[in-house]
């Protein structure tokens, strides 16, 4: 919830953020009604209309685009302040907002989130999940959550965990009925189950070996883009999977699937936190930047 001191920079910056009142809304804590009457009032007491409203959508005028870009970083520096006063405190308390990959969301949630919040009790973590990489200060989060190569170099990262891998797999009846590839061109003659990136574009398979890289555009009966879908797809005997090691470890463990050209796939970057330097950050943000450390290699 927004800090009552400065609730009605904070609405008309969540409304501008998330181009939706009841999305804000919902940020902020507030009902729509609410926060419909708090910039009502605001826009009242400006004389000026700072959203432009319909059913179907909100966008700024002129002058609430000029007083958003004014406020967002006057705003930034009173929120920093309020903090440092409130990071005397010893108990870590409030929100931390976290942008992540959805791998990197999963990769995390047993050996860091789950354990902060069973030791911090106080502290509510939201975490939004995004194939796109944002602007982790002017969306209002925390913390962002990418591969290592992708963190924005004017940002602080932690490393956290071991490197990454990609798996290549299916389930035994797939690979008894139809045999395995040996090396990665053979994928051609198989059915795959082909992988959407965020930005629309359709994955090669990347594969690599004593330096030599190799892209192979695989073709199958289902395209997708989100892991769980994969999963169940590939448990069900529809194909091979190209999968994040970590979303398949037990399937492999458990025999339910069987991994292929392990040594065409070499470890990737690790994941990372990252986050913009903070003069006075809480005891929350320290408080996990802290654990996340005590993770890295």
């Amino acid at each position: 919830m927004a800090t009552h001191g400065l609730i009605e920079f904070d609405a008309v910056l969540a409304i501008a953020r998330r181009g939706s009142f009841r999305a804000a809304a919902l940020e902020l804590g507030l009902s729509t009604t609410a926060l419909s009457n708090l910039i009502g009032k605001l826009e009242r007491r400006l004389g000026v209309r700072l959203f432009n409203r319909t059913t179907r959508s909100v966008s700024l005028t002129d002058a609430g685009q000029t007083f958003v870009d004014q406020v967002r970083p006057a705003v930034r520096v009173l929120h920093e302040a309020m903090g440092t006063a409130r990071a005397q405190q010893d108990t870590p308390s409030g929100t931390l907002r976290i942008n992540a990959f959805p791998t990197g969301a999963r990769e995390v949630m047993r050996p860091l989130l789950l354990p902060f919040l069973r030791r911090y009790p106080q502290v509510h973590v939201d975490i939004v999940t995004e194939g796109r990489i944002v602007d982790i200060v002017a969306a209002g989060f925390d913390l962002g959550l990418r591969s290592a190569n992708l963190v924005p170099s004017d940002m602080i990262a932690v490393p956290i965990g071991p490197a990454r891998r990609f798996a290549v797999v299916a389930t035994p009846a797939y690979f008894e009925a139809n045999g395995k590839p040996s090396v990665p061109p053979d994928l051609l003659r198989h059915a795959c189950l082909r992988i959407r990136l965020p930005n629309g574009a359709l994955h090669r398979w990347q594969f690599e070996k004593h330096g030599q890289p190799v892209q192979i555009d695989v073709d199958g009966p289902i395209t997708l883009d989100e892991a769980s879908l994969t999963r169940i797809a590939v448990l069900d005997g529809v194909g091979i999977a190209y999968a994040m090691e970590s979303d398949v470890r037990e399937d492999i463990e458990a025999g339910r699937l069987v991994r292929v050209l392990e040594e065409w796939t070499p470890p990737l970057s690790p994941v990372c936190l990252y986050y913009a330097n903070r003069r006075n950050p809480s005891a929350a943000f320290r408080a996990f930047i802290d654990m996340a450390r005590s993770l890295a290699v």
